[in-house]
């Protein structure tokens, strides 16, 4: 967070570390009249109460479900403490994975995980790397076991790895490099 007072505003996604609703984007702001400028809708049938925050000012929808009801919740439930170790064993564990994909044979780590997620890709043994890729990643995905996204990054196709599960443990990322080995051979 070093230099975030520097910014205007910056968002993030809460549903990757904190696992609620998939909708639930959190926005920061320094400026919060320029906020509220943005996301008030105005309708002659609104009422202004003088004084009192207007909750329908604040978000891009007036007729979505209060998406920061989990979101505080999960916040209150876990605490500082809470949220920083899901994100440090989630950050831990996506570099254990990674770093032991690029053991394998056959696999090429493009993006070392800064925070959780990286990029590899798998050697296809006549060059193409592209179709080899998809297919092991189609291989993966069908066994069940473990979910991977494909991605296009500088114009190669490339496995993302992205890990933000609080419930993953080391004996999951055991589980899911027996699963991609399986994969590779099939």
């Amino acid at each position: 967070m070093k230099g975030i007072e520097k910014a205007d505003s910056w968002a993030t996604d809460a549903h990757k570390w904190l696992n609620v609703p998939y909708d639930s984007g959190i926005a920061f702001v320094a400026d919060p009249e320029s906020h509220k400028t943005a996301m008030t809708i105005p309708a002659a049938y609104k009422i202004e109460v003088e004084n009192m925050r207007d909750q329908v000012e604040w978000g891009p929808e007036w007729s979505r479900r209060a998406r920061g009801i989990p979101l505080y919740a999960a916040l209150r439930t876990l605490g500082r403490n809470g949220v920083a170790e899901i994100i440090e064993r989630c950050c831990d564990l996506t570099s254990d994975l990674v770093s032991r994909l690029g053991g394998l044979p056959g696999v090429e780590v493009l993006s070392e995980p800064i925070i959780n997620q990286g990029l590899v890709r798998f050697l296809g043994p006549d060059g193409d790397h592209d179709t080899r890729t998809d297919e092991v990643i189609n291989r993966i995905n069908e066994g069940g076991e473990a979910w991977f996204g494909p991605t296009t990054w500088r114009g190669m196709r490339v496995m993302r790895v992205s890990l933000s599960n609080f419930r993953t443990t080391a004996q999951d990322i055991d589980r899911t490099v027996a699963a991609i080995k399986t994969a590779m051979e099939a």
